[in-house]
């Protein structure tokens, strides 16, 4: 069997990987189908590439594949799907950026599940770092100081985006139940379970064009087959500092792409929530103080 690649610049690796999974949003609104059925089509072609991808390096090894981590995975993998879903349906009704930006809440309120489920420690400093980050997601999101408070639908975009938030950080959750098993074979059981659960809200009576398949395939291939591998193929490599200024890649790149692909600039009020957001994501991962240590 072919060895797994190898890593040689691990942190351009990962910012690439980003840059890259960033487009996910302009490849979803390019394909113009429903949110379901696209993340039906996501899933369906990601669980194959996946599929192929293990099976080609020798990782599906079916004797150390465990009842207990095949339901973790599908329990996972629904809510997986459900981050999708609603974030996909978001982009629609606010912006591809200002729902990246809204999403970007996602470790903040993993650090609230973290204390309620397994009574993790939360310091002072963390409270503020997380205050600090949700008033910089009230301002991101233009529900303050922006032109679409009175949006219906942009709130209920704001709502999904929080819910998809949310189910990621579940997700996250439950895969951390999982032991002794590659991430790529994990993220493939997710990925056929979403395509599984999502068959039966699917519309496949609709016409879909060339272009459009080319946009669901590169969704599977590239967004959830690809970039996944490149990305967990750095982590054991790079210092968590790394990794944490590395992922403010993602939200920049989106930004960037909405703005010269759909000429959708963020308001200078959104500007500033992304400075808080991406200064408090800093201080919660690298640990920074706030406050004097009480002794």
């Amino acid at each position: 069997m072919p060895a797994a690649p190898h890593v040689k610049y691990p942190a351009v690796q990962l910012a690439l990987a980003l840059a890259v999974s960033a487009s996910v949003g302009a490849f979803a609104h390019e394909a113009g189908l429903d949110a379901m059925t696209t993340v039906f089509w996501r899933c369906a072609f990601g669980a194959l590439f996946l599929f192929c991808w293990s099976l080609a390096f020798g990782h599906l090894k079916w004797q150390q594949m465990s009842r207990g981590n095949l339901g973790w995975a599908v329990l996972a993998g629904a809510f997986l799907a459900l981050c999708w879903v609603c974030l996909f349906s978001a982009f629609g009704m606010t912006s591809i950026a200002t729902a990246t930006l809204v999403f970007q809440s996602y470790p903040f309120i993993l650090v609230i599940a973290g204390a309620i489920v397994w009574r993790d420690q939360v310091s002072r400093d963390q409270i503020l770092w997380m205050v600090m980050a949700f008033a910089g997601v009230a301002l991101a999101s233009g529900a303050l100081g922006g032109q679409h408070e009175e949006s219906s639908a942009w709130l209920l975009g704001l709502v999904l985006t929080l819910v998809s938030a949310a189910a990621y950080v579940v997700t996250t959750m439950i895969t951390r139940a999982i032991r002794n098993q590659r991430p790529e074979v994990t993220m493939m059981m997710q990925a056929a379970t979403g395509a599984v659960l999502l068959a039966g809200f699917a519309n496949f009576h609709q016409d879909v064009g060339a272009a459009s398949w080319g946009w669901l395939i590169g969704m599977g291939v590239i967004h959830t087959g690809l970039v996944m591998v490149a990305m967990y193929a750095t982590f054991p490599l790079l210092a968590t500092p790394v990794i944490a200024i590395m992922n403010f890649v993602y939200p920049a790149v989106v930004i960037l792409i909405d703005w010269l692909v759909y000429d959708k600039l963020l308001s200078p009020w959104q500007f500033v929530g992304v400075a808080l957001i991406a200064g408090a994501t800093l201080g919660l991962n690298l640990k920074w103080k706030l406050l004097p240590t009480v002794t």
